[in-house]
């Protein structure tokens, strides 16, 4: 279920950009009354899915505060950046901005991860998971590699799809394709765990 919350702000994103390529006349000049008289029809969905998603990430960390009293860090910073970068889209009426946004937040990660290993011997992985499992200090070390390295790869393959592809394609690797990695990865760290963890019960 927390998986499919973290993707809230992301599906909205799709379902109102595909709406959004749906609308009528009257409905597209509306749109155009609350975006700006400058812009194009062609502008709208990735504008108005812009909004959204920023609008659905504000209501994110509105609903965890509400049941929690406190919010991740990882979540503000997910808010920063689709505000600066999403906002920087609706500004300028530039889709630019947005599809940096997913690179700089996977960069972000992978650093994150990376810099903590690296220079203050912090196993962010580990800190997040160990109370779950069990498993051989050089495994938790090639985790927090793997993890980072997948973060950068994502990040290098979203800029290739955005830029190299119509912006309809990037909307549906955005949710399908970025989902699908994701699963496919942790599925992967699955079976290479399960090695290490039969290993631990033996």
């Amino acid at each position: 279920m927390k998986f499919f919350f973290d993707l809230l702000p992301v599906i909205l994103f799709f379902a109102a950009y595909k709406f959004a390529g749906q609308m009528g006349p009257e409905n597209l000049e509306l749109a155009r009354g609350f975006l700006g008289a400058g812009v194009v029809d062609t502008q709208i969905p990735i504008l108005l899915a812009t909004g959204v998603a920023i609008l659905a990430t504000f209501g994110q960390i509105a609903w965890v505060w509400w049941r929690h009293r406190r919010v991740d860090t990882m979540l503000w910073v997910s808010l920063a950046i689709v505000s600066v970068f999403g906002g920087a889209t609706l500004l300028f009426h530039d889709p630019t901005f947005i599809k940096w946004k997913p690179t700089v937040l996977y960069w972000l990660f992978a650093a994150t991860l990376g810099i903590s290993a690296w220079m203050f011997n912090r196993n962010l992985i580990r800190r997040m998971l160990e109370a779950q499992l069990h498993l051989p200090d050089p495994v938790w070390s090639q985790l927090n590699l793997a993890w980072a390295g997948f973060f950068a790869a994502m990040g290098a393959l979203n800029l290739w799809v955005a830029f190299r592809f119509s912006e309809e394609v990037w909307v549906n690797f955005k949710l399908f394709g970025g989902m699908g990695l994701m699963l496919l990865f942790v599925v992967g760290q699955g079976l290479f765990l399960s090695k290490h963890l039969q290993e631990d019960s033996h």
